[in-house]
């Protein structure tokens, strides 16, 4: 592999650095750096962060290829910027056993765009009543640490206790999805004056809040690991920050769509505004952003739900709940937390690559920008401006509720250990 030379980049938004990479590996960084032979990449003006992570994707492989598979996802991710994303379990058939988070794996392996890290999943089927073979997925090629019934929310107190306890022997992590389901029967969208406006049936914060007190309860009394997947009520940051304050072993992310939008947009009817958990108030949005800020949330993760047109394309109540995320989170993290002065640079790559990588246990991933460290990094031309064309998305579906909507920042290339895999904005 030939050496690349990065040119004047503003590393983790700060002065301009050149960065050699030497294989896979950081050479050097520092300036005025030059190296005989070598692709030099001229980066002035742009940022250069470590490759983005992200804790909570849907490849949907196996079983759902018409929505994504593993490489279209991966290609997508690539895009985006990141060099490693974790898989959720909510394929068909469910990533409960051994042999399918190894496939999952695998196929991650020869798709190259970047490291493919699989869930698995808490309980056999998502069904809630057994716990899955948490350690044979542990033990597995794919070495799973991640468990999460992510799209069903684990219930069951008893259950989840257990969970707890069975993944606190190898240092794992319960990636929970907080929803108390008799609380959200029939649930469109947020519960609130919106909702009662427009007839439709209310998912409560309630619903929320209630499963994740219970849950950092749980964690606190077992001694275990807890983490809070797309944490979406203002309620549910002042429950975590208790938790926090009282050492309790809990993480919580947020997905870019929860800062960004709220449920007005649901005046619409428009299903691409159709997610779970739903778009919330204003208000949220606003407690969301402080809690990312002040470090209560501890990431950002895209929650990437791709579905096919006929899904999407129908009336609200018969609609898919989800969005495509992965190609458009660092331009919505840019607009509402870098632009508002919120969060640095180098504060975006701690929230979207350090501290994923720590809670998943990607290795490789999340490392300091400085030599000897694995080359994996995301060059950002933080300048541009544009509208969101879902037409050139490297995703298999295109159910962004971005569309038309002009938001800044533009991922230009990729590296994953050394490895192009984006280049001047297109795949390699």
């Amino acid at each position: 592999m030939s050496k690349i030379l990065i040119r004047g980049a503003k590393v983790l938004g700060g002065e301009a650095q050149d960065v050699l990479i030497d294989g896979e590996t950081i050479e050097a960084v520092g300036t005025g750096l030059s190296a005989e032979g070598a692709e030099v990449v001229e980066a002035e003006g742009k940022v250069l962060l470590p490759g983005l992570v992200d804790l909570h994707t849907h490849l949907r492989e196996p079983g759902r290829e018409d929505s994504e598979t593993v490489l279209t996802g991966t290609r997508a991710a690539a895009s985006g910027g990141f060099t490693a994303v974790f898989a959720m379990a909510n394929t068909f058939p469910v990533a409960d056993t051994a042999g399918v988070v190894e496939q999952v794996y695998r196929l991650g392996q020869e798709s190259g765009y970047c490291d493919v890290q699989p869930i698995g999943a808490v309980t056999v089927g998502l069904e809630g009543k057994k716990l899955a073979e948490l350690g044979a997925m542990h033990e597995s090629a794919a070495g799973v640490t991640v468990f999460s019934d992510d799209g069903k929310c684990v219930d069951d107190a008893v259950m989840m206790r257990r969970a707890l306890e069975y993944v606190k022997a190898f240092g794992g992590v319960v990636a929970q999805h907080a929803q108390e389901p008799r609380l959200t029967e029939g649930a469109q969208m947020n519960e609130g004056v919106v909702s009662a406006e427009l007839g439709l049936g209310g998912w409560p914060a309630v619903a929320e809040e209630s499963i994740i007190a219970r849950d950092v309860l749980l964690a606190e009394h077992v001694g275990s690991r807890v983490h809070i997947c797309h944490l979406s009520t203002a309620g549910s940051v002042e429950i975590v920050r208790w938790a926090k304050s009282r050492g309790i072993d809990v993480t919580a992310e947020v997905t870019p769509h929860h800062l960004l939008l709220t449920d007005e947009l649901v005046r619409s009817y428009n299903p691409v505004y159709k997610v779970n958990p739903p778009l919330r108030t204003e208000r949220d949005v606003m407690a969301l952003r402080e809690a990312l800020a002040d470090g209560t949330i501890d990431i950002v993760a895209t929650d990437h739900a791709p579905h096919p047109h006929e899904d999407k394309d129908c009336e609200w109540a018969a609609a898919a709940m989800g969005m495509v995320g992965l190609e458009t989170a660092l331009s919505v993290v840019q607009q509402t937390m870098v632009e508002t002065g919120l969060l640095t640079w180098a504060a975006v790559a701690d929230r979207m690559s350090v501290k994923p990588a720590e809670i998943g246990g990607a290795t490789g991933h999340g490392r300091p920008v400085s030599a000897g460290e694995p080359a994996n990094l995301v060059l950002v031309d933080a300048d541009y401006r544009g509208a969101v064309d879902p037409a050139g998305f490297a995703s298999r579906s295109r159910n962004t509720p971005y569309e038309g909507r002009e938001l800044p920042g533009r991922v230009t290339h990729t590296w994953l250990r050394g490895r192009a895999t984006l280049v001047d904005g297109n795949l390699a």
